[in-house]
């Protein structure tokens, strides 16, 4: 699909450089270079997303069960996905089999860090739950019995003040699962990415897309404003955009994956608009 790919392809299981840090403007160009990576298999992107809903749905529909299979399960997708990138970026055709490539190699890492990643996911729910009960635990119980004398009084403000004082809690207890959770995300973010196309092991993915992110602060806050900007747009018209912005947001985790682990002199580089 291009004469220039984004990476090298050809070093499968070698050794991986540190992740280097670029330059701030490259968070808006992982997405450019990302719809390059969709507009030739367009049709194909289409498919894969609408299976991947179909299948949140059917998972989403089993009670804890199906979601902690889909956190098992989603790496082995995402590297199957960073496969059929990869095969995009070289000019070979994208098909819907790539959405399963994961089953059929490096399955084991793949399961391997969608274990790893649950349990600590399950782990820092746990944490979290522990911690409200904890410091607002008691307090929670007695606003709810007074709510309940309250609403038999009809006393509107009192309870106003009481939900206050739960929706505060909520509050509290999200903005700590989001500082624990973060990091969690930062060492998943390229971990398929490595562990398919350069061969590394479940942990040491896991490290070194942790260091990536990191080393790299500034250009994925750009990526994120970016993100949020395209994720208004994608939901304004009944959340059909999405099925574009889900196979660019795929792309766009190849194409960063790109510029900060593959060699520098075509990491940098776009990917060049088709050749007549």
């Amino acid at each position: 699909m291009s004469s220039q790919p984004i990476a090298d392809a050809g070093r499968g299981g070698a050794a991986v450089p540190s992740p280097r840090a670029v330059h701030a403007d490259r968070g808006l160009a992982w997405w450019g270079e990302a719809w390059r990576l969709f507009t030739p298999a367009a049709g194909v992107w289409l498919v894969i997303i609408i299976l991947l809903i179909i299948l949140n749905i059917v998972l989403a529909a089993i009670p804890l069960v199906g979601h902690v299979s889909g956190q098992l399960l989603f790496p082995i997708f995402a590297g199957g996905l960073m496969l059929g990138c990869r095969a995009v970026d070289r000019g070979e055709p994208l098909t819907v089999g790539h959405l399963f490539a994961g089953f059929s190699t490096h399955t084991g890492p793949l399961f391997i860090l969608g274990l790893i990643y649950t349990a600590i996911a399950i782990a820092i729910a746990l944490v979290v739950f522990g911690l409200l009960l904890v410091f607002f635990g008691a307090a929670i119980v007695s606003s709810l019995w007074h709510l309940q004398d309250l609403q038999e009084l009809q006393d509107p403000w009192a309870a106003v003040s009481i939900l206050g004082s739960l929706g505060l809690a909520i509050l509290v207890g999200l903005l700590v699962f989001l500082l624990l959770y973060l990091p969690l995300v930062m060492a998943i973010w390229f971990a398929p990415a490595l562990v398919v196309l350069r061969g590394v092991a479940p942990l040491e993915a896991m490290r070194l897309s942790f260091n990536g992110c990191v080393r790299n602060i500034v250009p994925f806050l750009l990526y994120g404003v970016v993100g949020v900007g395209l994720s208004i747009v994608a939901t304004i018209p009944l959340l059909l955009g999405w099925l574009v912005l889900g196979p660019v947001t795929i792309a766009s985790l190849y194409t960063s994956y790109c510029d900060i682990y593959e060699d520098p002199a075509t990491a940098s580089q776009a990917v060049a608009p088709p050749q007549p």
